[in-house]
């Protein structure tokens, strides 16, 4: 009888080894097998939300089945007191397991903002708050309120955030996202600072960004930045004017129609480089990296003038009689008119 018992307990046991491995071998099945989508999808793990929760939400969205063993598991691995909260994008093969350690780790969904090199600040103000997938908290705000809670009171916005692509998980504040432009900006421009050439004619970062900004404007071809760097350093260092457009544009704010007419060349404000030696008091865009890079360390000839072909490419020109010859052939079509540098009644070549 005894014997009998033994032989029954070592059956029981073995059968209930064999079911447990069987049961364990099931559930890593499952945990391994692609959830049942056929297409990506997204699920918001909300703050607060237990384990529980987002298992049922899953199931009732169709994207789990045998929710009892990934709860199981959860609970086994300690995973489920571990996940976060954010959104997640849940594609196609990926599986229980995978899904459960991304929300471990907080592998949440990213989106993406690009700042465009040559943007001003209005513009990057509005494609911030236009985005969908961040949280406004500064519509409505002066730039000075922006900058004021950014941290950086007292400091004028244009040049200050640098021209990239950002990724971010949803819901992040427009604050957070502008902090971390302006930051990169910061870093940036510190890094291309400390190895400038010698001989610039700058004396602060600040200046820098200025000068980059306008490098940024004027720039069509990436191969010309250097030499229109190099123009507007050495026009710095023999005391001329800087006679760019993209400055008098930008102190036209609103009233610039798409042209500049004599009238505005001629009005003296703080960003008509026509009128005024000198730097403008601000960066009148967002300049790039390669912008930055190129102001720091600009070209070595004697170019001192340049006049666009139209095609977004420039002649550059040493002297201002090769200048004005290449305005009256690429801006003038070949008609020899007066403009800013040029007087066909005194042109002893006409």
């Amino acid at each position: 009888m005894r014997k009998r018992l033994l032989q029954l307990g070592l059956l029981l046991t073995l059968l209930l080894a064999a079911a447990v491995a069987w049961l364990w071998y099931d559930v890593n099945h499952y945990l391994d097998e692609p959830m049942p989508i056929e297409q990506s999808q997204g699920y918001e793990l909300k703050p607060g939300s237990n384990f529980v929760r987002v298992i049922n939400e899953l199931k009732e969205a169709g994207m789990i089945t045998q929710s009892r063993y990934l709860r199981w598991y959860g609970r086994l691995t300690g995973k489920a007191r571990r996940i976060k909260a954010g959104e997640y994008e849940i594609t196609v093969g990926l599986t229980p397991r995978q899904l459960l350690d991304m929300m471990v780790i907080g592998k949440v969904r990213q989106y993406a903002l690009t700042l465009v090199e040559g943007w001003n600040f209005r513009q990057v103000m509005d494609a911030v708050l236009s985005h969908p997938s961040l949280e406004h908290t500064l519509t409505g705000l002066t730039n000075e309120q922006v900058m004021e809670r950014l941290g950086h009171a007292g400091e004028h916005p244009e040049g200050r955030f640098l021209p990239d692509t950002y990724h971010f998980p949803k819901n992040l504040t427009d604050v957070a996202f502008l902090k971390r432009a302006y930051d990169a900006m910061t870093q940036t421009l510190a890094r291309e600072w400390e190895g400038r050439a010698v001989g610039l004619p700058l004396k602060t970062p600040y200046e820098a960004l200025i000068l980059a900004s306008i490098v940024e404007k004027e720039t069509g071809l990436a191969s010309e930045r250097q030499a229109i760097a190099g123009v507007f350093v050495r026009r710095l260092n023999k005391g001329m004017r800087l006679q760019t457009d993209p400055t008098v544009i930008y102190g036209m704010g609103d009233r610039y129609k798409g042209n500049i007419r004599k009238s505005d060349l001629q009005e003296d404000t703080p960003y008509n480089t026509y009128r005024r030696f000198g730097l403008p008091p601000t960066p009148i865009a967002m300049p790039g990296r390669d912008a930055i890079h190129a102001t720091l360390h600009p070209d070595d000839s004697k170019n001192i003038y340049f006049v666009s072909r139209g095609d977004g490419s420039h002649h550059f020109s040493t002297t201002l009689e090769e200048h004005n010859n290449a305005v009256i052939k690429y801006q003038l079509k070949g008609r020899k008119r007066p403009f800013s540098s040029y007087n066909p009644s005194t042109d002893k070549n006409k």
